[in-house]
């Protein structure tokens, strides 16, 4: 997580969410890892499939904390906000408890880039489909409480400098977003 500490932010943000309420952590390790994505993003669907079993090992381990910031960078090619609408509902996913599993849901479901994405429906269905049982999990999404949160998050990542996803970092470094490169720099941080 970055060293700088905002002051709250303008938008309510998710259960789980780090200090500065610009992603969402996982894990509770010394390692500091953050992924800079966008559920639209087809590069960003490739970064989680093939790193997802690394992170998952490093997180099981308890060796790294995981902050993924969901950005909205890809609502102009999508019809229907596509972007905003499932970073919002994966943060309705956080409040249930379920951010992890429900990113990883979204990248899986991944619609095709231009169009419309999945409907608000369809985004409360995945999170059924991975056992969210919480009655608010639809509410929230229906009612788009956290629809302001998306914009937030890819202005406090414009500001740090991250120009498109995925954007992995490392205690604050950057590196590829693959498996071996961001295995190598959570082990050197642990040298």
């Amino acid at each position: 997580m970055s060293a700088s500490r905002a002051a709250a932010p303008p938008v309510r943000v998710p259960r789980g969410a780090t200090p500065e309420g610009d992603g969402i952590v996982v894990g509770a390790g010394a390692v500091d890892v953050e992924a800079y994505i966008d559920f639209g993003c087809p590069f960003c669907k490739q970064f989680e499939l093939m790193a997802g079993p690394t992170l998952d090992r490093l997180l099981e381990d308890r060796i790294i904390s995981f902050v993924r910031h969901p950005m909205d960078f890809l609502d102009a090619v999508s019809t229907t906000e596509y972007s905003t609408r499932a970073a919002a509902a994966s943060g309705a996913a956080s409040d249930a408890g379920k951010f992890h599993q429900y990113a990883r849901t979204l990248f899986e479901y991944q619609p095709p880039e231009g169009g419309p994405g999945l409907t608000d429906g369809q985004l409360v269905e995945l999170g059924q489909t991975i056992g969210i049982t919480d009655p608010q999990f639809p509410e929230t999404i229906r009612q788009g409480t956290y629809l302001p949160w998306p914009p937030f998050v890819t202005q406090r990542a414009t500001e740090r400098g991250v120009a498109g996803t995925p954007s992995v970092f490392v205690r604050g470094v950057a590196v590829p977003a693959r498996p071996g490169p961001i295995l190598a720099a959570v082990e050197a941080a642990l040298a």
